[in-house]
């Protein structure tokens, strides 16, 4: 706990109206999460303003409210009023929660694809070696053996430092978190001490947000500040960045402390040779400062190679050796709903993949055609309320790489889905050849259907764009709907 003027010294211009020694037990921006002694931080969002909600704070026993512009207050509730309460929570809270990532050696994983895999990779090499890990990402949030569910790839500030505060209780050594672009630009990692940063790749994506391409791979690079910026309590800090991507040196510019280099293509500090894709796994040796490592995978792709290999590279700065490193390579299995296999005892392959950027789908369908030996059937649809542009790119790289493409809804959100198919198949006129077809079918699960009806053996299912996710955002409500299930559930009617 801490006493509002504890909290107010921590912000250079606020006016207090009460108490001022008066103990906060937590801190809330959703009304509806205030519990007696909190602090209600009113924010001002795009969709609603948390001054509108001061009074259901008060009703839900708010011991302060943060404001910065005058509302009506039950009396007894102390204020705190600034010029804007955004900056004042970002100051406050880490703060309050006693900085916890300053006890955690925390790993940042940012970039536009593979972070999720990479910091599960991380996570498994660092349980091998006996640590106590935490995990925050896209898929769930993991305390030790614990998991639970996720709002946002990055939680906001005062979500992500009372995560931090329970691991830190719980005995957690080490975190690994997937950090977005978004959180990074909205100052959700405020008062996070990094010590690694991970750089993936970057490719188009969330232009709806940043507006240019320069201003994305720009909030990327912020990461790699944050790794080596002043008056940090922890030493060993390190930047573990793709070569291959061209944005590399960006990063790389943007951090002042240790280098690790990774890629296939360019010289690196860690490099792979010898690479073998197969559908059930991959093959190949990394060669690093430690000499030569032959690995044996479950997981597949070229892709996942890179993943791999900025695992390897951040366990190396973690002080893991190549002994470790392989042995929880090798028995790592799967992320759930990532290049994941859907296996109902049918005679073709299904993958259903979470891609949902041009680079993603690339991946995957660049995979999938190494091993295939028959035709490849795409399913594949793109988000409502997010980057437009990439709808026709996306549609064409369906028709390229597969032999037939079926496009359907993603989660439209607020868009009509007609709208947003119209959009795709704009790509897929484009590529269309006597050789190649297309279909356009709204409904999903009557898409995916279509799909599984068409296939014979040996071809490969593809569906992309949802992977783990076990529901569908429509204009009016959000349904149950898993990929994995919905496949299954139709093979075993056709059988």
């Amino acid at each position: 706990m801490k006493t509002i003027q504890q909290l107010a010294a921590q912000l250079k211009d606020v006016h207090i109206t009460g108490d001022a020694n008066r103990e906060i037990t937590s801190l809330a921006y959703d009304s509806r999460a205030v519990k007696p002694g909190a602090l209600f931080v009113a924010l001002a969002g795009s969709k609603a303003d948390g001054h509108d909600f001061v009074a259901a704070a008060c009703r839900h026993g708010a011991a302060a409210v943060l404001i910065d512009r005058d509302v009506p207050v039950e009396s007894g509730v102390v204020v705190l009023k600034v010029p804007d309460t955004r900056a004042a929570m970002l100051a406050i809270t880490p703060y309050f929660y006693d900085y916890p990532s300053r006890k955690l050696r925390l790993i940042g994983v940012t970039g536009t694809n593979g972070k999720t895999t990479t910091t599960h990779l991380i996570r498994a090499i660092l349980l091998a070696a006996g640590h106590r890990v935490g995990l925050i990402g896209t898929i769930h949030t993991i305390i030790g053996d614990k998991t639970l569910p996720v709002k946002n790839t990055t939680p906001d500030v005062i979500d992500l430092q009372s995560l931090f505060a329970d691991m830190v209780a719980a005995g957690v050594t080490h975190v690994i978190m997937e950090v977005s672009s978004h959180a990074i630009a909205l100052g959700r990692i405020a008062g996070s001490e990094f010590d690694v940063g991970v750089y993936t790749n970057i490719t188009r994506d969330h232009l709806d947000f940043h507006h240019t391409f320069e201003n994305y791979i720009a909030a990327k690079a912020e990461l790699f500040s944050l790794v080596s910026a002043p008056g940090a309590t922890k030493s060993n800090k390190a930047a573990v960045v793709n070569t291959d991507d061209p944005a590399a040196p960006v990063m790389f510019a943007a951090c002042g402390c240790r280098r690790l280099a990774y890629g296939v293509e360019n010289p690196a500090d860690l490099t792979a040779a010898d690479i073998s894709v197969k559908a059930r796994g991959a093959s190949f040796t990394v060669k690093g400062p430690f000499g030569a490592l032959p690995l044996n995978l479950k997981i597949t792709g070229v892709f996942n190679v890179y993943n791999v290999l900025a695992a390897v590279g951040a366990a190396l700065v973690e002080g893991l050796g190549p002994a470790v490193i392989k042995q929880a390579l090798e028995e790592f299995a799967s992320v759930p709903g990532r290049f994941e296999l859907v296996d109902a005892g049918q005679p073709y392959t299904v993958i259903v993949d979470y891609a949902h950027t041009p680079d993603g789908l690339e991946n995957i369908l660049r995979t999938a055609r190494q091993f295939a030996t028959r035709r490849i059937i795409v399913v594949f649809g793109c988000g409502g309320d997010r980057d437009r542009t990439k709808r026709p790119i996306m549609g064409r790289l369906a028709m390229d790489y597969g032999d037939i493409v079926i496009a359907t809804s993603d989660n439209p959100r607020s868009e009509d889905p007609a709208a947003i198919l119209a959009e795709i198949e704009v790509g897929l006129k484009e590529k269309q050849t006597a050789a190649k077809g297309y279909e356009i079918i709204a409904d999903r699960r009557a898409a995916i259907a279509r799909a599984l009806r068409l296939a014979q053996p040996d071809d490969v299912v593809v569906i992309a764009g949802k992977g783990h996710e076990t529901y569908q955002v429509l204009k009016d409500k959000t349904i149950d709907f898993d990929d994995r299930a919905v496949a299954r559930e139709i093979i075993k009617e056709m059988n």
